[in-house]
């Protein structure tokens, strides 16, 4: 504890200060600056809901990347701000691809919105490359896509709008719908330029090939009129997931993994030869096996044993007809 100044002390120092004897040093307190025109309308809470909302949409959209581009996708959340919609307008570059969503919730209480979706050019490029067949090199160019490319690229931001769509559905009963496709952002009159946005922002990084960003534009209105029973639901999640919504989730994983390319094996023996006997084989040459024509036969879906099988033929072709299920759990 301090020591506690008697009286004479007290009017020693003050005649000290009177004199100029002493001097007084005045505490300096630290100042945040306060932008009035742009006052902030969210508050951390909500902002970190908005945040694992979105993580929720990374690792959604980093899956269908994947099976898309057959390659490791990495999605991550990188900033979540406020902004003017001039400020937003204004650093987008005039080659940009952006879709403008329509966001419209089930409860008629709620008005519905439109979010603004841009892609990095680095990734639109390389997206058309790689679902062409190319091998996803050509990707650093700055020209302006062309009618089929826009086309690709609209059905790519089409298939994102479903997945933030499903990420919504978790916390608000809501319909998302690519409205239209823009490659000049300066035509794009959606809000008002002092109207207030939310801009998040996804690092996309495929491979280590390219890398870029998706960013996505939510007017602050919609937002503050949907974040109250946003946050509660975010906060307290039910335990028990609507049915209905559980099975449209398996339905839309089932649908990104039918996509999936897998190859299938016809596996009739195997055997050992020394490398000596493989050397001297020449066209013509019989291998005996100890197995007979009518025995079942291996089926592996990417090395992995899945199915028995039979041999035959249908239409002149060779096939076989499939037994059984193996327990598949040895890599071949």
């Amino acid at each position: 504890m301090p020591e506690q100044l008697s009286q004479s002390q007290i009017d020693a120092l003050l005649k000290k200060m009177a004199s100029g004897g002493e001097d007084v040093q005045e505490e300096k307190q630290k100042i945040k600056e306060y932008d009035f025109k742009s006052p902030k309308k969210f508050t951390k809470e909500q902002l970190k809901a908005m945040d694992g909302l979105y993580e929720t949409f990374s690792r959604m959209l980093a899956s269908y990347f994947s099976g898309l581009l057959r390659t490791v996708c990495e999605i991550t959340v990188v900033q979540i701000e406020e902004q003017r919609y001039y400020e937003y307008n204004n650093a987008l570059p005039d080659t940009a691809l952006v879709g403008l969503v329509e966001m419209r919730p089930e409860n008629k209480r709620y008005e519905g919105s439109t979010f603004i979706m841009d892609m990095s050019t680095s990734l639109g490029f390389y997206f058309i490359d790689k679902v062409l067949g190319g091998p996803g090199t050509g990707f650093n160019l700055s020209r302006d896509y062309t009618d089929i490319e826009i086309t690709i690229l609209g059905n790519i931001i089409g298939k994102i709008t479903e997945r933030l769509q499903e990420t919504w559905q978790n916390n608000l009963p809501i319909e998302a719908k690519l409205a239209e496709i823009q490659t000049n952002a300066r035509l794009l009159q959606i809000f008002a330029p002092e109207d207030v946005v939310l801009i998040v922002i996804l690092n996309v990084k495929l491979g280590n090939q390219v890398e870029g960003n998706l960013n996505i534009c939510m007017p602050a209105e919609f937002l503050e009129s949907v974040m109250h029973t946003f946050s509660l639901r975010y906060a307290r999640p039910a335990k028990h997931q609507d049915r209905d919504k559980e099975e449209q989730k398996k339905r839309i994983i089932l649908e990104n993994v039918c996509e999936s390319d897998m190859e299938l094996r016809v596996i009739f023996d195997r055997f050992q030869l020394e490398l000596r006997d493989i050397m001297s084989l020449q066209p013509d040459d019989v291998i005996p096996l100890a197995k007979r024509v009518d025995s079942d036969v291996l089926i592996t879906v990417d090395q992995i044993p899945w199915f028995t099988a039979k041999l035959g033929q249908t239409k002149q072709k060779k096939a076989v007809r499939l037994n059984d299920i193996v327990n598949g759990d040895e890599v071949i």
